[in-house]
């Protein structure tokens, strides 16, 4: 390779027609580029390089997404909202339970302890870690 550029360097150097050097230059020139001015304009530029390999594969995920979306917010249970702004039942209301309670007791025959006299137990307590010791 050596011997091969010395010869290329000893050629001389043949200029090139006036018309072909016009016609290179003017193929070479690149179209102008348009550089986003705005954020927006970055924005749309940067989301056309990244969706344009496959533009109706990424329309079918975001189509798809779409539905999810709109079939979730659809389906969506308004009851624990109205849960949550529903007043707590009058006293009348529990001692009409209370009683309910006690007649369904006596109807299947089984007796009910009153709420009051009912044992009421603490939180548990926690249980105490026996050691188990290894002998090795």
């Amino acid at each position: 390779m050596n011997e091969f550029e010395q010869r290329l360097r000893r050629l001389p150097v043949r200029k090139l027609p006036a018309d072909w050097r016009a016609e290179i230059l003017a193929a070479a020139t690149p179209v102008s580029i348009a550089v986003p001015v705005n954020g927006l304009a970055l924005l749309r530029a940067r989301l056309v390089e990244l969706f344009w390999p496959h533009p109706k594969a990424w329309a079918g995920l975001a189509a798809a997404w779409a539905i999810i979306l709109l079939l979730n917010l659809s389906a969506t249970d308004r009851a624990p909202v109205l849960a949550e702004k529903s007043a707590a039942p009058s006293p009348e209301i529990i001692d009409q339970l209370h009683h309910q309670q006690l007649m369904f007791a006596e109807l299947i025959g089984t007796t009910v302890v009153p709420d009051k006299d009912r044992v009421k137990t603490g939180p548990l307590q926690p249980h105490t870690y026996r050691r188990e010791t290894f002998s090795l």
